[in-house]
């Protein structure tokens, strides 16, 4: 009957009239003045955590107060700063009111702990990072920050305080990964931040990695110069500007050190200097013809020996954490993090049973070098028996999701996220449980680094998730099976060239059609089972190695 017709609509297309309907609202706002998206509309919405809690995140950097071994501060790729005073039984967010979300590096006043500084912009190459806007300080403990400039860095590598004088800090700028310029080369202040000399710089392409300062002459420093950069279709991780540049009289003057070092274009080179001798510094560094390597100076970094073949690379790791009693005890951060007890001629890995991999930052506990904490894609670690175990701190919720969906499950509706390294995950918005959402309730559906799932609409079950370089699985929620259905090419077909995050949708027309891409475009009318190419190639085919990189072929 014309009087008892109903109106149905999935939360898809209730989304699309939203969309549709957002155009003429905003024009009529803007016709009599008033625009109904106020701020004050927008804080009367609440966000509540709903998880999931099984996992972390990737962790940048650890800082730890030589003070008090409880109280520590940990930086996120994506997450902004953290800090506990009780040893990591509880974190606190200290961060959030800042102006960037992705940090790479933190360093406590060696004089004063509650001066605290932050560099943000995570300081790796990955297609994957974040940039920030400068350096920030804290002179309570992390309670406040206030952003000291260098905002155009995008990307610090570490800060070092002169332990003389709090008021001579070093930054170290790796600049922009994306473009040329911006505030890129080795930055000191002598007032606490209030002004900042770039002392050292080589050039708009080429910014500084590291800076570390002698621990018995902080006017002798060491800073590795790196080379970068990042385009769509290709990362250049290094070049003839790469190099060390040595300053013995504060940063007054410089020159670049090349003895016992490739006389090759270089990478990022990573820097530790023995506590046990100070004379003795390691780097492990990456070289053009495989001349890359771990190498060891025993003359402050005058002169090098290489040591062996050990290069993690540059665009993710290259970062080495000398043993407080063991001279020839050194740790390098790797996809398995590496140790060697020898100098550098072997590495052998420190043990990650039970642990998360793709290791970035560690603090070796002065007082007891068994104690390491570790931070990494999946968090922080700690282990009192140099990796032969070690406690994983859950309590920390940095998880980076790429992308998230929501589902048309009924009573409550399903949110799917895909991850950085930690899987596709899928789980509730709401339960009956009195006690809430747990991490029970949380599931995953397909492991590696998670993007676009895609659910459908008709079946909420039938989830499809992806994972880096187009894999595609189909997920039966009320089942637990997963399916590759990643599309194959045909015998004699050239191979199929997938982007790192490979788009896929449902069909709107029919729910159980997928349409799924690499160069080509293909289509599945049964949820993945079967595949028809139906496109032609739809690159421009053109060789990546033509194309302009920093002015040069």
């Amino acid at each position: 009957m014309a009087g008892d017709r109903r109106l149905t609509m999935t939360r898809g297309s209730l989304a699309w009239l939203v969309l549709l309907l957002i155009p003429a609202v905003l024009n009529a706002a803007t016709n009599d003045n008033s625009y109904w998206l106020t701020t004050e509309t927008l804080s009367g919405l609440e966000l509540r955590e709903i998880g999931p809690a099984l996992s972390s995140g990737r962790v940048s950097d650890i800082a730890v107060d030589p003070t008090d071994a409880s109280r520590r501060f940990v930086t996120v790729a994506s997450g902004g700063v953290w800090r506990t005073t009780n040893a990591g039984t509880t974190w606190e967010p200290v961060f959030d009111g800042e102006g960037s979300y992705a940090v790479g590096c933190v360093t406590i006043d060696p004089k004063n702990p509650n001066v605290v500084w932050v560099g943000t912009g995570e300081n790796n190459s990955q297609r994957s990072v974040s940039f920030g806007d400068g350096v920030y300080k804290s002179v309570d403990g992390g309670t406040t920050w206030t952003n000291m400039g260098l905002a155009e860095s995008e990307h610090i590598g570490n800060i070092v305080v002169d332990p003389r004088d709090s008021d001579v800090v070093w930054v170290a700028a790796q600049g922009p990964l994306w473009r040329s310029g911006g505030d890129r080369g080795l930055y000191r202040t002598s007032d606490g931040g209030a002004t900042w000399e770039r002392v050292l710089f080589i050039s708009d392409d080429t910014g500084i990695a590291e800076v570390q300062l002698h621990p018995d002459d902080p006017d002798t420093i060491l800073a590795t110069a790196y080379q970068r950069r990042r385009h769509t279709w290709t990362l250049i991780n290094g070049g003839p500007e790469s190099g060390l540049h040595i300053s013995t009289d504060g940063g007054a003057t410089w020159r670049e050190v090349t003895t016992g070092l490739p006389a090759v274009d270089k990478g990022r080179m990573g820097l530790c200097i023995s506590p046990v001798d100070t004379d003795v510094v390691y780097s492990v560094l990456d070289a053009a013809r495989d001349e890359g390597g771990f190498f060891r100076s025993t003359d402050r970094g005058e002169s090098w020996e290489k040591r062996s073949d050990h290069a993690p690379g540059g665009d993710y790791y290259n970062e080495l954490i000398c043993d407080p009693d063991n001279i020839d005890r050194v740790y390098s951060m790797d996809t398995w993090m590496q140790v060697t007890t020898d100098g550098g001629k072997t590495f052998v890995p420190v043990g990650e049973n039970f642990k998360h991999v793709d290791n970035h930052a560690l603090w070796i506990d002065p007082e007891d070098s068994r104690h390491l904490i570790a931070g990494c894609d999946g968090g922080v670690y700690e282990t009192f028996d140099r990796g032969a175990t070690w406690v994983y701190a859950e309590n920390l919720p940095i998880m980076q999701f790429y992308r998230v969906t929501v589902d048309n499950s009924e009573p409550f509706y399903y949110i799917y996220g895909g991850t950085q390294d930690n899987a596709t995950l899928g789980g509730p918005t709401r339960t009956r449980n009195p006690g809430g959402i747990a991490n029970e309730d949380w599931f995953v559906t397909v492991f590696g680094d998670g993007f676009k799932t895609v659910v459908d609409p008709e079946e909420p079950n039938i989830v499809y998730s992806q994972w880096q370089y187009g894999g595609l699985a189909r997920f039966d929620r009320a089942t637990g099976e997963i399916v590759d259905i990643q599309p194959q090419p045909a015998p004699g077909e050239a191979p199929y060239r997938w982007n790192w995050d490979a788009p896929v949708i449902v069909s709107p027309h029919s729910h159980t059609r997928l349409y799924f891409a690499a160069q080509k475009l293909f289509r599945s009318d049964d949820r993945g089972n079967t595949w028809t190419v139906v496109s032609a190639d739809l690159s421009r085919g053109i060789d990546r190695n033509a194309l302009e990189v920093m002015g040069r072929v």
